[in-house]
C-alpha cells in the first residue's frame, strides 16, 4: 500500500473533488442523513461551529452550492422543520432561508479565514469600523455609524443564533 504523495488521488481526482469529500464528512457529522431530535436552531448552530472549526469549509460551501454537503445541510433542515410543525406549504421558504442564512456565514468566514498574517479578528474588525466611519457621512449612514463600536467586539456565534432565531420566529409566525 503506497501512502506516499498522490496516493489519495487513487481515490479523487484532484483538490476539488479531495475538498468536497472532506466538506460532506464533516457536515455529515453534524447534520446527518436521517430525521434527528436535534432542533433546528441546534442543527444551524452545530453547522456554525463546524464552519468556525474548518473555515475553509465555508469557502468550500459558497463554491458550489449545488454540491453534497450543501444537500445534506438542506435535506435536514427540511426534515427538522416538518418534525417541528412547519406547514408543507411553508417549509421550503423557510429550508432555503436557513440554508441561504448558513451559506452567507459561511462566506463571512472564509473571507475572515484570509486575514493578512499577523492581524487578529478584533484588530481587523476595529480598521473595518474605523474606515465605514471615516468614508462614510454620519447623515447618510447614521445606522452604520451607530453600530460602528459594536463591530469590533461582537460575538459571531451569539449574533448566527440571534438570526436563527429571526428566521424561525417569523417561520413560527406563518399561518
Amino acid at each position: 500500500m503506497s501512502t506516499g504523495a498522490g496516493a489519495i488521488y487513487h481515490h479523487v481526482a484532484n483538490k476539488d473533488e479531495l475538498l468536497a469529500a472532506a466538506a460532506v464528512e464533516l457536515v455529515a457529522r453534524v447534520a446527518g442523513t436521517g430525521p434527528s431530535d436535534a432542533s433546528v436552531r441546534a442543527l444551524m448552530l452545530s453547522v456554525f461551529d463546524v464552519i468556525d472549526a474548518h473555515p475553509w469549509l465555508g469557502a468550500q460551501l459558497s463554491r458550489a452550492p449545488w454540491q453534497t454537503a450543501v444537500l445534506l445541510i438542506l435535506e435536514s433542515v427540511g426534515e427538522r422543520l416538518e418534525a417541528s410543525g412547519v406547514s408543507k406549504r411553508h417549509r421550503f421558504d423557510v429550508a432555503t432561508a436557513l440554508v441561504n442564512y448558513i451559506m452567507g456565514a459561511a462566506g463571512q468566514y472564509a473571507a475572515g479565514s484570509r486575514l493578512p498574517p499577523g492581524v487578529g479578528r478584533t484588530a481587523f474588525l476595529e480598521t473595518v469600523a474605523k474606515d465605514w466611519t471615516s468614508r462614510a457621512g454620519r447623515e447618510q449612514f447614521p445606522f452604520v455609524h451607530a453600530i460602528a463600536a459594536q463591530l469590533a467586539r461582537h460575538d459571531d456565534r451569539r449574533q448566527f443564533a440571534a438570526g436563527v432565531d429571526l428566521i424561525l420566529a417569523g417561520a413560527a409566525a406563518l399561518p
